[in-house]
């Protein structure tokens, strides 16, 4: 892949676990936790479209707790835990291999971004919560243009900061919609496949699929 002058990330899912914080409540769960915390992101995901298609947006945390709302019902989860389970969504577990990966590419000449539905408050707090301050050259939230990925306005957001043209980002997201949104934007979009996946058909195909962030390196 050549001539890329920035590489930006999405934040959940792609760089932080999104099941790790109902993981760590998994001997409280019980058995039908990875379900919840399945339920529990498509849920927030789904409320994070509807409202930006009503014109009716709230902020990421908020969604975050009000789909938490639906998913601790729909799971029959004891209400008493959902402070517990908003606090260890501040603080998710960056996947494995992220650290390590992130502190190469911070030695080469790139931009490294994050480009997130999540809100400053909370990216910040994951970042700092992972050692992971002193690597990213910005954090790009949707809050600054008031709509949810995947709309235009917010993968517009680096190029107007960085005075690039698309193509020149190499845009990683662990999720099809997310990656077929930033390349029919115009991003040379990378899909981070983990889980041996089934692409969506929204009229884009990725430059590239890696299984974790290591592979990364070999592309760029």
């Amino acid at each position: 892949m050549k001539n890329i002058k920035a590489i930006i990330f999405d934040a959940y899912g792609t760089l932080f676990d999104v099941n790790s914080a109902a993981e760590k409540c998994k001997d409280k769960i019980g058995d039908k936790w990875e379900g919840f915390a399945n339920y529990w992101r498509t849920t927030q995901l789904e409320y994070t479209w509807l409202r930006s298609l009503m014109n009716r947006h709230k902020d990421f945390w908020q969604v975050t707790e009000d789909s938490l709302d639906k998913s601790m019902k729909a799971f029959e989860i004891d209400a008493s835990m959902k402070n517990e389970l908003l606090d260890l969504y501040k603080v998710l577990s960056p996947f494995k291999e992220v650290p390590e990966v992130l502190k190469i590419l911070k030695k080469k000449n790139f931009k490294l971004g994050i480009l997130s539905n999540g809100t400053p408050d909370l990216l910040n707090e994951l970042v700092k919560s992972n050692n992971l301050e002193n690597i990213f050259d910005d954090i790009f939230s949707i809050e600054e243009v008031g709509i949810y990925k995947p709309d235009s306005k917010v993968y517009d957001m680096p190029i107007k900061k960085y005075k690039i043209q698309k193509e020149e980002v190499a845009f990683l997201s662990a999720n099809t919609w997310d990656v077929s949104g930033g390349g029919n934007y115009g991003y040379s979009s990378i899909w981070v496949n983990r889980n041996n996946n089934i692409f969506d058909n929204l009229d884009y195909k990725p430059k590239e699929e890696v299984k974790n962030l290591k592979q990364l390196l070999d592309i760029i």
